[in-house]
């Protein structure tokens, strides 16, 4: 069987199927596509038992042009094929913004009725519930800016280094987020890591700094990925809500690389994912597995755990719940298909954000071109899990 996730080359990210917890986090090759990464082999690839897909069914086994897969895969047989049906899905048109010209999104005089909703048809540029969807274009960055700053805000950006991701990623998060994050705000990063002596030293700009706190390490990636979430909601009560008024939560294994401001800023703010954003709904790979308090029988969107954020009562709530989720299904011995976040889209599904990130703020370069993004400012750094997770 293949081993690892979706992002990490040679697991396929499954359709409707629940995982029991698993030491090794092995699971079967199921249906939707591969997604790229730097340890894979897709030489062969065969699917044991059967899983029920909203595609249809496996029975037994899955023969894939390639072959069949034992423990290991490799891309470069597929990647044009992978590249093609990647472009092909973003012909696929979204779905549009339903307000008429000249609508407001809020009361009074607030920034985001500055929004130009109407200048991207080619995007969804709302939500049905009237949250705005950030795309390059609908936004004036000078204007944002302006209106934060003469709220005299802080912007708290937590992250998690813990073990090697510390090593590879951290510098460069850090260093990338002071070219290009919230530039111009005061913004503290939190740094999240079972090591701190070894924390990276980044010239940091006027108003801005890193607090580390020292964190436990867990066995399992899967434990540091979900637990995550009680240590936030406790340091927004202990510390943070001291500091700052909104808070971002960003994975270390990402660059900045555009701007990524104010504009970017609410209550309850969640991201589209780069690889679902086109593709129709019974495509997302939500928890179908009524025994998990994730379980959504179909959402409005699918979203990314890379990135959330919002005021700091917001995602001090949205934290404390998932965590209470996630530990509910370790009491049931039940884990959640794709653990934080598969509990996150459930409570989006519950608690609509009040605005949506395209995946311009968050982006795969795996996916190739698209003609709806113009402009990249975040995206994910090369996957190295088979040796950051030892």
């Amino acid at each position: 069987m293949c081993k690892g996730t979706r992002e990490s080359g040679c697991a396929r990210h499954p359709v409707g199927v629940s995982s029991q917890t698993s030491p090794d986090d092995s699971r079967p090759c199921l249906n939707t596509g591969w997604f790229p990464g730097s340890e894979s082999d897709l030489s062969t690839c065969s699917v044991q038992g059967s899983s029920d897909l909203s595609a249809g069914s496996v029975e037994d086994s899955c023969d894939l042009s390639a072959g069949s897969v034992e423990d290991s895969c490799d891309l470069s047989a597929c990647s044009c094929g992978r590249q093609f049906d990647w472009y092909i899905e973003g012909l696929i048109p979204m779905e549009k913004c339903h307000l008429p010209p000249g609508s407001r999104l809020r009361p009074g005089n607030h920034v985001d009725n500055s929004l130009d909703l109407w200048s991207r048809t080619d995007v969804q540029t709302c939500t049905y519930w009237g949250a705005p969807v950030m795309w390059d274009g609908m936004f004036n960055p000078q204007h944002c800016d302006e209106v934060y700053r003469r709220q005299n805000i802080t912007v708290a950006l937590t992250v998690f280094a813990v073990g090697r991701y510390l090593d590879i990623y951290l510098e460069k998060f850090l260093s990338s987020a002071e070219q290009h994050f919230m530039v111009g705000q005061r913004v503290i990063y939190y740094v999240f890591t079972d090591d701190p002596d070894r924390v990276p030293q980044v010239r940091l700009s006027a108003g801005r700094s890193v607090t580390v706190i020292e964190v436990l390490r867990h066995s399992r990636w899967q434990d540091i990925s979900m637990l995550r979430m009680k240590t936030i909601a406790d340091n927004i009560d202990s510390l943070i809500r001291h500091q700052a008024q909104y808070v971002f939560c960003l994975d270390v294994d990402q660059e900045f690389v555009g701007r990524f401001g104010t504009e970017a800023l609410g209550d309850l703010v969640a991201l589209l994912h780069s690889y679902y954003y086109h593709r129709p709904k019974f495509f997302y790979t939500l928890d179908h597995n009524p025994k998990s308090a994730a379980y959504v029988k179909q959402g409005d969107m699918y979203y990314h755990a890379a990135v959330f954020g919002g005021t700091w009562q917001q995602v001090k709530t949205l934290t404390q719940n998932c965590y209470r989720a996630i530990m509910q299904d370790k009491n049931n011995q039940v884990e959640a298909l794709w653990h934080d976040e598969s509990h996150l889209n459930k409570y989006f599904w519950l608690h609509k954000p009040t605005k949506v990130l395209s995946p311009e703020y968050c982006w795969a370069s795996a996916i190739g071109y698209r003609s709806d993004i113009h402009v990249v400012r975040l995206v994910w750094a090369e996957k190295q899990y088979s040796f950051v997770r030892q």
